[in-house]
């Protein structure tokens, strides 16, 4: 059976201030479509799961992933740098539960695989809750490596070390390659700008990932 977990789910600490400083040039909005929860789910056996360095990657033309109009840079201290906001916008399991199932048909995945309902851009991140084109039934451990990856981002937007649509753009082209795309690397457990490793996120997530 597909595991019943949705989404990544950290529940950042609250923090205040929205401005961000890009370290690659970026549009102010992600070009992600808006989300939409009566965006149709791809037709049964229409999605590949992908490979990228042994990670699994959705089907770009099934999840291209979209956001969630309500989180802007000019929002993001009352949204996603607001510890326990994600629950407010999480999806009941009633609802997801159901797309779950209709998206591993999509995906042509068995009963037996095993993974999370996983939101492409995450709730921390300002994905889109309930648009099919931002779910897909990622295969694998619960939790998973992607976790860590919007973790670090969300740090990072909240620290205003990027803008918002440079993290959301990047982990919905590729999530395994989001740091450098986005231009920042790990050092020493922390997220900071490749290129001044010394501006660093000055926050840190639960480690959970939403």
């Amino acid at each position: 059976m597909v595991a019943l977990a949705t989404g990544c789910s950290g529940m950042p600490a609250a923090r205040s201030g929205t401005s961000a400083t890009a370290s690659t040039s970026s549009p102010s909005r992600a070009s992600l479509a808006v989300g939409d929860a009566n965006a149709p789910m791809p037709a049964p056996g229409t999605c590949t799961i992908g490979s990228r360095n042994g990670q699994p990657m959705p089907d770009p033309a099934c999840t291209p992933g979209a956001i969630n109009p309500a989180v802007t840079q000019a929002t993001i201290g009352d949204t996603i740098c607001k510890s326990g906001w994600t629950k407010t916008v999480r999806p009941p399991t009633s609802k997801t539960n159901r797309m779950k199932a209709e998206s591993a048909r999509s995906y042509n995945l068995g009963q037996d695989v095993k993974g999370e309902y996983d939101h492409l851009v995450s709730l921390e991140m300002g994905g889109a809750p309930d648009d099919p084109r931002n779910l897909w039934v990622e295969p694998g451990t619960i939790p998973n490596p992607k976790d860590a990856v919007e973790n670090k981002l969300n740090d990072a937007v909240c620290s205003g070390l990027i803008p918002l649509a440079t993290a959301q753009s990047t982990i919905a082209k590729n999530w395994v390659t989001a740091f450098d795309d986005a231009g920042l690397r790990v050092t020493g457990g922390k997220i900071c700008l490749r290129d001044t490793p010394t501006q660093c996120a000055t926050r840190g997530g639960d480690g959970t990932g939403e």
